[in-house]
């Protein structure tokens, strides 16, 4: 099967010991998407449940090639495209699935809201992905030489820019804005309160007196 083949060679090449994050991406974060995305598929059985596998395994394609980050974006674009193609994928597929993930890569910058339903998809499970597990904890094992308010900086600037962009499928937000709100406040944005003051609803069948 070819999506098999394609999620086999993406797994080898996130595996190899010259991808900074060969430790633990394959694990922690590509498994997570793939999970992700196939229980989003659930409610959206118009997609292309094909497409939405390899994308799920070419999105991140060219960090695995590719150390410059400068360049990783583009080289998603060209190594995937070439992986696929020698695969055998048709060319009309891989067409689709190239546009697609450049779609996924300019998220940042992007509004997917009304982007084709597999791009939403696995941007929104990509951008869920980062709240489960140790993917933010593995963020300061990686650069534990950074001052600690630089490393709580940065998470809190991923996680806003995954909630604001990434993550657009109403289910995929209401299934996670408990873990959005938690990892914002382990960032250091603490609430008001931590402790709920009961005095502050109304009993039952009326209104506070």
């Amino acid at each position: 099967m070819l999506v098999a083949a394609f999620r086999a060679a993406s797994i080898r090449s996130a595996s190899q010991p010259g991808f900074v994050h060969h430790a633990w991406y394959v694990r922690y974060h590509l498994e997570i998407v793939e999970k992700l995305a196939l229980e989003l598929v659930e409610h959206h059985p118009q997609a292309d449940r094909s497409l939405v596998e390899v994308l799920v395994w070419l999105h991140d394609y060219g960090k695995t090639v590719e150390p410059d980050r400068d360049r990783q974006d583009q080289a998603t674009l060209i190594a995937g495209r070439r992986e696929l193609t020698n695969l055998g994928f048709p060319a009309k597929f891989v067409d689709r699935a190239v546009s697609y993930a450049e779609l996924i890569d300019m998220s940042a910058g992007a509004d997917l809201t009304t982007a084709p339903i597999e791009v939403r998809i696995v941007s929104s499970a990509d951008g869920c992905s980062h709240f489960i597990g140790p993917f933010m904890h593995l963020w300061w094992w990686e650069n534990a030489e950074r001052p600690y308010g630089d490393l709580m900086a940065e998470n809190r600037r991923k996680a806003v820019t995954d909630w604001n962009r990434k993550i657009v499928l109403p289910e995929a937000r209401a299934a996670f804005e408990a873990r959005y709100q938690f990892l914002i406040e382990q960032s250091g944005d603490f609430p008001e309160r931590f402790i709920h003051d009961p005095r502050a609803v109304p009993p039952r069948g009326g209104e506070a007196r």
